[in-house]
């Protein structure tokens, strides 16, 4: 009797101390498994993210009736949950009347920035952004029936083919992100221009619309609405 009371309490104490270390052991692993966790949320890369612009391309058809077209897409990579490198990339042309004459011109465009989250405790998927970029475009252009003013010659029409030319610009952005479905998100931004090649070379003459950055003026204003997918 005495021989199975202790058989009975060993066997008692050996099921109490295995479920103690069972229970030790599955707290380690969840352990393990937060500390994994918080690692990945913390680490210095989060991912990069594909984006086409599908609302430049519409406006702009839209408004000029097809004469001018514009399509985009970047690329950026997320940082420390908060910073988004990004490259930008597109191809316009346009064919457009301004001040008597005829612009007729295509190229390609890229900018290069960052943008931050505004929201530091925010998500990657939603959240505020601003940035800053760089911009620049090269194109070949036509400029005709172009009225040119001289004191000798006084006015006359001109044509310019075959011209090419670089223009580069800075930008401010703002814009938002949002996730719409598993791995998709939608987003917008405005930006805020500015041109920094003004002056026309010797004998050049100035094409009338700059891909990338819109009309030429000083100070341009722009806007995309974009579908992206993060990876």
């Amino acid at each position: 009797m005495l021989n199975q009371f202790v058989i009975i309490r060993n066997s008692f104490f050996v099921s109490t101390y295995m479920n103690r270390l069972l229970l030790i052991v599955s707290l380690c692993c969840l352990a393990l498994c937060a500390s994994a966790r918080e690692y990945a949320d913390t680490a210095l890369y989060q991912g990069m993210s594909i984006k086409l612009d599908i609302g430049t391309p519409i406006l702009e058809i839209a408004r000029s009736k097809g004469k001018i077209q514009n399509y985009e897409a970047a690329i950026n990579v997320r940082l420390a949950k908060r910073f988004y490198p990004t490259l930008e990339a597109g191809y316009a042309f346009a064919e457009r009347g301004v001040d008597g004459g005829f612009h007729k011109g295509h190229g390609g465009f890229g900018r290069l920035g960052v943008d931050m989250a505004v929201v530091k405790k925010g998500t990657t998927e939603n959240n505020m952004l601003i940035g800053l970029r760089f911009g620049g475009a090269y194109q070949n252009y036509d400029l005709t029936n172009v009225k040119l003013y001289s004191e000798y010659w006084g006015e006359k029409q001109l044509n310019f083919y075959d011209q090419h030319r670089f223009d580069c610009w800075g930008e401010i952005v703002a814009g938002c992100q949002v996730q719409i479905y598993k791995g998709f998100q939608m987003g917008w931004y405005i930006r805020m221009k500015l041109l920094f090649t003004r002056n026309a070379k010797e004998g050049e003459v100035m094409p009338y619309y700059v891909p990338g950055l819109g009309f030429r003026k000083d100070f341009n204003w722009g806007f995309n609405y974009y579908l992206a997918y993060k990876f």
